[in-house]
C-alpha cells in the first residue's frame, strides 16, 4: 500500500503538468536560439560576400535610376497640387440641388432658343414621364404609409 501512495504522490497531475510546461519552455528556448543564430550567420555571410565590385555596381545603378527621374514633371505636378489646395473649394460648397437646377434651367433656355419643334416635343414628353414617375412614387409612398398604419 505504501508503494502505491508513493507513486500517486510522485506522478500526480500537477507534477505531470509541471514537467510538460518545463519541456515546452526548453523547446521554445532552443527554437528561438536556433532562429536567432541562423539570422545572425545569414547576415554575416551576406556581408562577407559583398565586395567592392558589387558595391560600385549598386552605386552606379542607383545613379542611373536617379538620373532617369522626371524631376521637371514632378515639380510641375507638385505646383499644380499646391494650386488646387490653395484655391477655395467653392465647387464643393455649392448645393447639388442648386447646381442641378441651374443646369436644367440652362438646358431649357437652350431648347427655347433653338425653338425646335422636335426638341420641345421631347422636352414635354420628358416632363410628362417625370411627373408620372413622381405621382407613382407619391402613390406608393401613400399606399405604404396607409398599409403600415
Amino acid at each position: 500500500m505504501e508503494v502505491q501512495q508513493w507513486w500517486r504522490l510522485r506522478f500526480s497531475f500537477r507534477n505531470a503538468t509541471m514537467v510538460v510546461c518545463f519541456l515546452n519552455i526548453i523547446t521554445a528556448i532552443v527554437l528561438l536560439h536556433a532562429f536567432l543564430t541562423s539570422a545572425y550567420t545569414r547576415n554575416k555571410f551576406s556581408n562577407a560576400n559583398t565586395n567592392s565590385v558589387q558595391l560600385s555596381y549598386i552605386k552606379e545603378s542607383e545613379e542611373i535610376r536617379l538620373a532617369m527621374l522626371p524631376v521637371e514633371l514632378i515639380k510641375r505636378v507638385r505646383e499644380i497640387e499646391q494650386e488646387v489646395y490653395t484655391e477655395p473649394e467653392t465647387a464643393q460648397k455649392k448645393d447639388t440641388k442648386q447646381t442641378a437646377a441651374v443646369d436644367l434651367s440652362k438646358r431649357l433656355k437652350d431648347f427655347r432658343s433653338l425653338n425646335d419643334a422636335a426638341s420641345l416635343k421631347a422636352l414635354e414628353e420628358w416632363r410628362k414621364r417625370k411627373m408620372e414617375r413622381a405621382r407613382q412614387r407619391e402613390l406608393e409612398k401613400n399606399g405604404t404609409i396607409s398599409s403600415q398604419a
